[in-house]
Formats: structure tokens, C-alpha cells, sequence
């Protein structure tokens, strides 16, 4: 199955590559690559990125900050990160938006899934930002939030391993790997691919993933086009 729209969620952490902090320039240009070769095949793509890379608020609270206000500096460096990918992605020739769920004026305009569905039809990269604008929300839940509203075929969670695995397979050799598994199923097996508030909102408005390994060569290419990459976090 070629997917028509889809809505690539990254880790903040990815942006890292070998460094211990903050935004790899190397790793802009590889996703700049590995979606500019999708866009030629006509696909649609939105991307949430995280922030952990730069600030976690979970973390901040940990430390004792607030948790709203480091909730809100989480959603900050969501923004970072996507004005800094919308910069190399420019750089390579893509058309693309930075979109927020928190208003932030010259920078970026806010939510809408009108606008993004509008940049989307264009053949622009929508980077939706921001988090849902509000505290007490993962990047997990933004990501399928947005992949509802702006009518995805799909969510490409493109992490460090190949898929979903029974145990971590970075800490268990014989960890097995799923080819595919229901998402009621995930949920109830309590496999860490999302937290419980995004795994319901996909539940409830029958939105599928696929979980890949960003950092292969040509892997989001093959996702899109429909071959069997990863896992398939089916509906039902």
C-alpha cells in the first residue's frame, strides 16, 4: 500500500547524532535527503519532532521546575528543532511550513488544520510544532493528534531500531521482533511505542503506525511506498 499523506513523528534525541546535546547538522542534511526522495514520489508529509534533545519537561520537573512551565519550554525546543530542520530542508530545494500549537509571531504561524492540509496539497513539508499547545502532552500525543486532523493515512514513527519488540532489544539479544500487532493489542501487552494518551487516540479514531529505523538509508522511502519496513501497528 503507497500511503497518500502521512505524518512522520522524529525523536528530538535523533537531531543529537553522536553529540550529547543539542542539533547535529549532519542529521538535518540526512533527513532532508531521505524526505526530499519520498516528496519525488508524491507523497504528503508532516513532521513532529520533539524536543529532548534541547529540554524535556518531564526532566525539568525532576530538577524542580514547575511542570506547566517546563512543559511549555518542552514545546520551545519543538520549535527549535523544526525551525532548524525548515532551514536545511530549504537549503535542499523543499518547499515548507512551520506550523505551532503555540502562536509565536514572525516565526511560525499557528495550527490550523485547514492551513496545514492547504500547505500539504501545495507539496510543502508541514513541520507542526509546539506540541498541542497545551502541558501534560507528550510529542507522542501531538503527533497523533495532528496526524488525525489533518487526515493522515498513517503515522511513521521513525526511531533507533527496526520496530516493536516484545522486550528492548538495544538491552535483550532475544528480544522478538512484532511484523505487526493491533494497536488494542500494543496497548494491552503495554509495549512502550506511545504513552497511553496517544495509543488512545489512535484507538478511538482508527489511526495506524508504522515503526521504522529513521537512521537506514532509504527506509522512509520504502515505508511510504508501501513495503514491508518495520512494524505495522495495524487498526484491528
Amino acid at each position: 500500500m503507497k500511503f497518500k499523506r502521512v505524518l512522520l513523528k522524529l525523536s528530538g534525541e535523533s537531531l543529537m547524532g553522536n553529540q550529547g546535546y543539542g542539533i547535529d547538522p549532519a542529521i538535518l542534511q540526512q533527513y532532508a535527503e531521505e524526505v526530499l526522495l519520498a516528496l519525488k514520489e508524491g507523497i504528503q508529509i508532516a513532521i513532529v519532532v520533539g524536543g529532548g534533545n534541547i529540554f524535556r519537561g518531564m526532566q525539568g520537573t525532576a530538577k524542580g521546575f514547575d511542570r506547566v512551565q517546563g512543559d511549555y519550554m518542552g514545546m520551545l525546543a519543538t520549535i527549535m528543532n523544526s525551525l532548524a530542520l525548515q532551514g536545511t530542508f530549504q537549503q535542499n530545494g523543499i518547499g515548507c511550513k512551520v506550523l505551532s500549537g503555540i502562536d509565536i509571531n514572525p516565526l511560525c504561524e499557528k495550527m490550523s488544520s485547514q492551513r496545514a492540509i492547504e500547505y500539504l496539497e501545495e507539496g510543502k513539508v508541514v513541520f507542526i510544532a509546539g506540541g498541542t499547545g497545551n502541558p501534560y502532552f507528550t510529542t507522542d500525543t501531538a503527533a497523533a493528534l495532528r496526524a488525525i486532523e489533518i487526515k493522515a493515512n498513517v503515522v511513521l514513527k521513525g526511531t533507533r531500531v527496526d520496530g516493536v519488540y516484545d522486550s528492548d532489544p538495544e538491552k535483550n539479544p532475544g528480544a522478538i521482533k512484532y511484523e505487526s500487532i493491533p494497536l488494542k493489542e500494543a496497548f494491552d501487552k503495554g509495549l512502550k511505542i506511545m504513552d497511553l494518551t496517544a495509543f488512545s487516540l489512535c484507538i478511538e479514531n482508527k489511526m495506524p503506525l508504522i515503526v521504522f529505523n529513521m537512521n537506514k538509508p532509504n527506509n522512509l522511502l520504502k515505508v511510504v511506498k508501501g513495503e514491508n519496513i518495520g512494524t505495522f501497528v495495524s487498526v484491528n
